[in-house]
């Protein structure tokens, strides 16, 4: 019996290894389409993110994911008021916006959130057509284009109108833990969930005067490396040109209340202290700003930044910059009557810079962690020192030598080995230890109150103490106001 030749039937009838390899090869790019297909219908028809509908045959659970789960509200729920902007914003009870301003509110805040994020926020909801008014958290560093939360990607595919670019969303199996958060939730007979308190964390936090003092002490170490990279005012203008006012005239229908959010009084400290530049490009903006919005009739400016029973208030807060949920209420009801007190006016705008500014120089954390005013003034005008502090007593200020030196026009010399210090001025000198209140002065003992201490490697000295003991005199009194006031005169 002859050997079957590769030729015969039977052989041509087996497939070849190539074309077995393209038929797997076949099957499994169906296999994959077929899978991809059901996920992509699965992720549609349950939109975890409510996305495309809002959600109908179950009770939906929402994402903490604030830039995630915000465009879903934005399209798919009722409102005819919206919430924009940062943390500031958080803590707004969408119901008592309702009641001070009117309308039906949804809040789209985004926590670490820029102007851009901001803006792409707001055209999501204005594009729907439903909104009426806007109530808008204005931070100046939210301008800023470095000031991003670098830790949270924003997912620009959930913001635009193409539905060619949702893959992300509908190839994310992350979505589904959200909809088993929601089917956990259903099954449990949990309470609906409450916008109202969707991304509120007042009861999530600690706040207080104590609080806010270590923030305070950590914010004047390490805020100094922001000072050596702080963006030009044509930067920060661009921005607000670019992802506000642009938005504002876009829609001359919709109603815009913006507010400059009431931050401590100890944070424009530190700006004053650590990032001059910043404080200053923070004065020009607000006058700035007001005056673009002031030739549109659609927008309202409100000031609360140099509201002093807020500001000066430091148990209202839980670090140098978010307030409290009551903050918040006094906001909306404020914005909502109109309150001449905080509305920004051709009148009042240099009034509102000149008192932030007069803050920011004069505001000093006591020995009671408590935020006071103690105003030193030279020959009349009133001088601000920075990294003040404010002596236990209350009746002194300690300053920087250095800054001191210069001031009152004197010759610093310092020995670094024994941290002395000698201030000479007309003829007179005065020597100082750190950390010893025996001062010498013309060859004779001077015992300092308070002596000078070193504090976080810069050395403050008693300010009315030196003054006197150069010559010159210094009278502690109280200004028309009640500030502590120390007045310091050259002799005539």
């Amino acid at each position: 019996m002859s050997a079957m030749s590769d030729t015969s039937p039977r052989y041509a009838r087996t497939p070849s290894l190539k074309k077995r390899s393209r038929r797997m090869a076949g099957w499994f790019v169906l296999f994959s389409v077929a899978a991809a297909a059901a996920l992509v219908a699965t992720t549609y028809i349950l939109d975890p993110l409510q996305f495309y509908r809002k959600a109908s045959w179950y009770t939906p659970r929402f994402s903490p994911e604030e830039r995630y789960q915000n465009p879903g509200l934005a399209r798919n729920w009722d409102y005819d008021t919206i919430i924009i902007g940062t943390s500031m914003t958080e803590n707004f009870l969408p119901s008592v916006v309702s009641k001070a301003l009117g309308g039906n509110v949804m809040k789209l805040s985004i926590e670490g959130s820029t102007a851009d994020e901001h803006n792409k926020m707001a055209q999501v909801a204005l594009r729907t057509g439903k909104v009426k008014r806007v109530l808008w958290g204005l931070d100046y560093f939210s301008l800023k284009s470095n000031s991003a939360d670098s830790s949270s990607k924003f997912p620009d595919y959930l913001y635009d109108n193409s539905i060619w670019n949702d893959y992300p969303y509908l190839f994310n199996y992350s979505v589904f833990e959200q909809f088993f958060t929601s089917l956990k939730a259903n099954l449990q007979n949990l309470k609906p969930q409450n916008l109202e308190y969707l991304y509120n964390w007042n009861r999530m936090v600690t706040f207080g005067k104590n609080k806010v003092a270590v923030s305070y002490a950590k914010a004047n170490l390490e805020e100094v490396y922001f000072g050596l990279n702080e963006e030009s005012l044509d930067v920060v203008q661009q921005s607000f040109n670019d992802n506000i006012l642009s938005l504002v005239k876009a829609y001359p229908d919709v109603e815009f209340d913006f507010y400059y959010p009431p931050y401590s009084v100890l944070r424009q400290v530190v700006w004053y202290n650590t990032n001059p530049a910043r404080f200053e490009n923070q004065l020009q903006m607000r006058k700035w700003m007001y005056e673009q919005f002031a030739a549109l009739p659609n927008v309202k400016l409100y000031d609360f930044q140099a509201e002093e029973d807020w500001t000066y208030d430091l148990d209202l807060y839980k670090d140098l910059s978010h307030h409290k949920q009551d903050v918040n209420t006094w906001i909306a009801e404020a914005i909502g009557s109109d309150d001449a007190k905080y509305r920004v006016t051709d009148d009042n705008i240099d009034s509102f810079n000149k008192q932030l500014e007069e803050d920011a120089q004069t505001a000093v954390l006591n020995a009671d962690n408590e935020a006071v005013r103690f105003k030193v003034t030279l020959d009349g005008q009133t001088v601000a020192f920075a990294n003040r502090v404010l002596a236990d007593g209350g009746d002194e200020l300690l300053v920087p030598v250095k800054q001191a030196a210069a001031e009152l026009k004197a010759d610093l010399q310092w020995d670094q080995a024994t941290k002395t210090m000698v201030l000479s001025l007309n003829g007179r000198q005065l020597r100082m230890t750190v950390d010893i209140a025996e001062a010498k002065t013309g060859g004779e003992s001077a015992t300092a109150k308070y002596a000078p201490r070193l504090v976080n490697g810069t050395t403050l000295v008693p300010i009315g103490f030196v003054a006197g003991q150069l010559g010159l005199s210094a009278e502690l009194t109280q200004s028309d106001d009640g500030i502590p006031l120390l007045e310091i005169k050259r002799q005539a």
